[in-house]
């Protein structure tokens, strides 16, 4: 696995998203200063172009740059106030949503009837087995990184 593929790929989805918060932000301001304009900013953004947050910059910045400045701010503001926290909470939130999913297998597992019981514990055995070989793949990874 290309770890650093999939960062710069996450990063720029993260990018994007970033870019459509900012939007969301800049219009909820307009609604209240200046409602025609967040009515042609929300049409604007309905677009498929906003999937692309540098795409959508782009074209913002043709029609109308004035907008396109603020959001940039928002998008680096929003990125400061919220980059630090996401490493923590994307580890956390993966192993709990995995606990979760583990969980109801589980439970699916344990109420259906059982017509061969060696089949539900071969199934366990490889869930077990792929947990800890995904388990020492990260852990020799990040001894590889180091």
């Amino acid at each position: 696995m290309d770890h650093k593929r999939v960062a710069k790929y996450t990063a720029q989805v993260l990018i994007s998203y970033l870019t459509y918060q900012a939007a969301q932000t800049v219009v909820k301001q307009l609604e209240e200063t200046n409602p025609g304009v967040a009515i042609w900013l929300t049409e604007f953004s309905s677009t498929d172009r906003i999937q692309d947050g540098e795409v959508y910059l782009k074209a913002l910045m043709q029609e109308k740059p004035e907008l396109a400045l603020r959001l940039m701010t928002v998008r680096e503001h929003l990125a400061e106030e919220v980059v630090e926290f996401l490493p923590e909470m994307v580890t956390t939130g993966i192993q709990q949503a995995n606990i979760g999913h583990r969980r109801q297998l589980l439970e699916r597992m344990t109420q259906m009837q059982l017509q061969n019981p060696s089949e539900a514990l071969a199934e366990l055995d490889e869930l077990a087995e792929s947990d800890n070989s995904t388990a020492s793949d990260s852990s020799d990874s990040e001894d590889s990184s180091d």
